[in-house]
């Protein structure tokens, strides 16, 4: 017979057999092509160097990039967050079909990058769907210039309506999940004590909902950073962002250490951002731990 402590001991490692398949995936296809664009940006040759940073630094398109990547962070995170948000309370509130809107919120993540930025070039193009429609209601006499290479204000609106439309339901749906488990006792004790609907949602829910917000953010945050296709199907050269710049620099200038210096970059600044949602975001039992 087994001897029960050997197979007490099997169950205990059970789970780390579980999940050595996923680890050994991060590790193949995550960590080790990271570790080898560190060695990219920081070596030339057998040397560390700094050298490929300050190429980059000096890239005539590294300002222009790193600003309109900030920009669109700081814009798109925040409304899509929003957006997300009343999203994930239709979904929860149990409304009569109500299923049918996050069939409806999911459709747009079935489509590419690529795609949606054409189909939202379509609609801002001189004579696309936007100018057609407001041309025949009478709204304007003649097309409007809504991708103006000179305008960033307008370049950086319709890149952020493409993002919101296409990717907003994936944030939606971490915070119906996180809604999901929030007992309905908490909102419904508030109402009885006469709080109105957003004094619920800003008291009870969000405070709650921290650590489904806190997974929704960062998550959006990272691929905000990443936005790429999207940028360039619908701004042409007009703008600009760091993951465009890494891609030229590796298609363009067949230069495999500046394109692993923008990757770097993006990788330290994605952290970093990471780092502040959760330190701003903590729940009261990780300030307790603290």
């Amino acid at each position: 017979m087994t001897n029960p402590a050997r197979r007490r001991g099997r169950w205990e490692g059970l789970p780390y057999w579980l999940i050595l398949p996923t680890v050994a995936y991060l590790a193949l296809f995550f960590a080790w092509p990271t570790v080898q664009a560190f060695q990219l940006a920081f070596r030339d040759g057998d040397v560390w160097t700094l050298e490929h940073f300050r190429t980059m630094a000096n890239d005539a398109a590294f300002g222009d990039a790193l600003r309109f990547t900030l920009l669109l962070v700081v814009v798109i995170v925040p409304l899509q967050f929003v957006v997300a948000l009343g999203m994930a309370l239709l979904v929860n509130a149990k409304l009569r079909g109500g299923g049918l809107f996050l069939y409806v919120f999911l459709l747009p993540l079935a489509i590419s990058d690529l795609a949606a930025g054409i189909v939202w070039s379509a609609i801002f193009t001189e004579f696309g769907y936007l100018n057609t429609i407001l041309e025949g209601l009478g709204i304007i006499d003649l097309p409007y210039l809504w991708l103006d290479p000179q305008n960033q204000g307008l370049l950086l609106m319709t890149v952020v309506a493409a993002e919101i439309w296409r990717s907003t339901a994936l944030v939606a749906i971490i915070l119906v999940a996180g809604l999901q488990g929030i007992p309905r006792d908490y909102s419904e004790a508030a109402e009885v004590f006469g709080a109105g609907f957003f004094q619920r949602v800003r008291h009870v829910i969000i405070p709650m909902l921290k650590p489904s917000i806190q997974v929704a953010l960062v998550l959006r945050v990272i691929l905000a950073f990443e936005v790429f296709a999207t940028v360039i199907a619908i701004t042409g050269a007009g703008e600009t962002v760091l993951a465009e710049e890494a891609w030229r620099w590796k298609t363009s200038y067949f230069d495999d250490s500046v394109a692993a210096a923008y990757a770097v970059l993006i990788l330290v600044l994605s952290l970093v951002s990471a780092g502040l949602i959760l330190r701003l975001l903590r729940t009261p039992r990780e300030q307790m731990a603290r």
